[in-house]
């Protein structure tokens, strides 16, 4: 990773800044995947919701990072204790979720996604869910000892968006 790309806990004050980061890279990733909806207004709304309750939340187990170069959030990942799912079976297969890592794709490549995956998974077992239809992320997951365990669902807002289970 170029020694410009720090990884750090997040701040109160970038909430903002994460939430726009955060549906950024969903349009970057996603884009003909999702609606345009997804990369708007309330979708924008929703994120900074959620990135001031993760700032504010002091559960030990919860745990943030993000990736700043120059001055400027290039990406941010979250792991924690599952959140329990319909989609998940037989309940969740490990006590740690990732729930995200996404980096700008101006910084695809730069090894900031793996110091952000270490920082808040390290080589703990884990679970995740990723899109079906995204085989950069999938083999990201892989090469971090994923594997993929036949477990499919669609997501709860758009059926059409396929997201598949990934175990290590």
């Amino acid at each position: 990773m170029p020694p410009a790309t720090v990884i750090r806990a997040p701040e109160p004050h970038e909430v903002e800044a994460l939430a726009r980061l955060h549906v950024e890279t969903w349009r970057e990733t996603y884009t003909g995947q999702l609606p345009d909806e997804y990369f708007g207004e309330r979708m924008l709304e929703r994120r900074r919701a959620l990135w001031a309750h993760l700032v504010s939340d002091r559960r030990d187990d919860l745990r943030l990072a993000v990736a700043e170069a120059c001055g400027t959030l290039v990406g941010f990942a979250c792991s924690g204790r599952p959140q329990e799912r319909p989609q998940d079976p037989e309940h969740p297969p490990r006590s740690r979720q990732l729930y995200m890592v996404y980096v700008s794709r101006s910084h695809h490549g730069t090894g900031a996604g793996q110091a952000l995956l270490d920082a808040v998974l390290g080589d703990e077992p884990a679970y995740l869910w990723v899109a079906k239809e995204n085989p950069r992320a999938q083999a990201f997951y892989a090469r971090n000892g994923f594997a993929l365990d036949g477990i499919e669902h669609p997501d709860d807002d758009v059926e059409t968006f396929i997201e598949a289970r990934m175990v290590r």
